[in-house]
């Protein structure tokens, strides 16, 4: 490994990361080519599924200065015909002579072929070169790949004393605005957000993307993807005028078995659609709605709910990483807590590793991942 070729796969780690908010529920991808003296004569990233990947961009910039190149690739070039053409077999029509990759691919329909047709066709092949850093732009991906779930994330907003809502469940706002602009981020990359009825219920939110909160220079472009809207609501309390199922976008509402046929009726003809769950002691089973997600190619998954739910992910060991929004504020001890997690020794404690603490406008961000993870 030359220190060339981390330089070039750092450019091209920068460039997969344009396509952050738009590419789902494909991978984030970018590559760079490389002639013989160090020049870079193309480069591009993966915009959004159905369209050209980020090989392809870069050798229609490159062209005929694509012979006798070498390829830089955050992601083990697809050898297979998906929605577009393999593109280990377009480098290899472009005549490039080197492709490194950062990695192999997960998903089981490449992991390893297309670095294989590459190596067949006579191109000098290695991966590896900034491998956790090219993972990092991909964790829902590799996840879903792995185990058919997508990664969960779950976002609270908190007081410095650790309250989440009044007694009433009062909540908005906690944070300022910069935090909530943030988390319109996070919505926009995911691909699908769960609550719970009881939110629905006490704050009748919308749970959209709204491009004038995300402060991005395509916010536009980017809001026209909604995010699936999940609510868990094993009893069918949502009301069927409530904003989450107006909205732009659609409205998934997970429920069981012992639910109000007419309801149902109801609630699907407001415009959401009703799915019966399996029932894991009266409440719908979160298991199997990730796994549902996850046939639906949802990578990420946002939690944006109360203290019952999120603990119930937390219980269940659901939870791969916690976003909480920690405001200058104290709300007293008769509000909510954070989880609700009734342990009663030192030992039931739930071990986090933050990987990130960092200042949003007047509030806190600080992310985490818990150890048993």
């Amino acid at each position: 490994m030359e220190s060339r070729d981390i330089h070039f796969m750092a450019r091209a780690i920068m460039l997969a990361r344009r396509g952050w908010y738009t590419t789902m529920p494909n991978p984030r991808v970018g590559c760079v080519i490389v002639d013989a003296k160090g020049s870079i004569v193309g480069e591009g990233w993966h915009e959004r599924a159905g369209e050209p990947h980020a090989e392809v961009h870069a050798l229609r910039m490159a062209r005929e200065k694509a012979k006798g190149a070498t390829a830089y690739v955050t992601l083990e070039p697809c050898s297979h015909y998906g929605r577009t053409p393999p593109c280990a077999e377009a480098l290899v029509s472009a005549g490039v002579s080197r492709v490194v990759a950062a990695m192999e691919d997960s998903n089981p329909v490449v992991a390893g072929r297309g670095l294989r047709m590459l190596q067949q066709a006579g191109i000098e092949t290695l991966s590896g070169i900034l491998e956790n850093e090219a993972r990092s732009l991909n964790e829902g991906f590799f996840k879903r790949m792995a185990t058919g779930k997508p990664f969960v994330r779950i976002k609270l907003a908190m007081s410095l004393d650790g309250r989440t809502a009044m007694a009433s469940g009062e909540s908005q706002w906690i944070t300022g605005p910069k935090a909530r602009s943030d988390v319109q981020k996070m919505r926009a990359q995911s691909g699908a957000i769960i609550t719970g009825v009881g939110s629905i219920l006490q704050d009748n939110s919308s749970l959209t993307v709204r491009a004038e909160e995300l402060g991005l220079d395509n916010a536009d472009t980017v809001a026209q993807r909604q995010p699936l809207r999940v609510i868990i609501d094993s009893q069918l309390k949502t009301p069927v005028d409530a904003k989450v199922i107006a909205g732009t976008g659609y409205c998934l509402i997970a429920t069981t078995e012992q639910h109000d046929p007419e309801q149902k009726q109801a609630l699907e003809q407001a415009g959401a659609e009703v799915f019966v769950f399996p029932s894991q002691q009266g409440h719908v089973d979160l298991n199997a709605v990730l796994e549902e997600l996850g046939n639906r190619e949802c990578n990420d998954v946002l939690v944006e709910t109360g203290a019952k739910l999120a603990g119930s992910f937390a219980r269940q060991n659901l939870v791969d990483e916690l976003v909480v929004f920690m405001a200058p504020i104290l709300m007293g001890s008769n509000a909510r807590p954070l989880f609700e997690l009734p342990f009663d020794n030192m030992s039931d404690k739930m071990a986090l590793s933050i990987s990130d603490i960092r200042a949003i406008g007047d509030d806190w961000k600080i992310t985490a991942q818990p150890k048993s993870r």
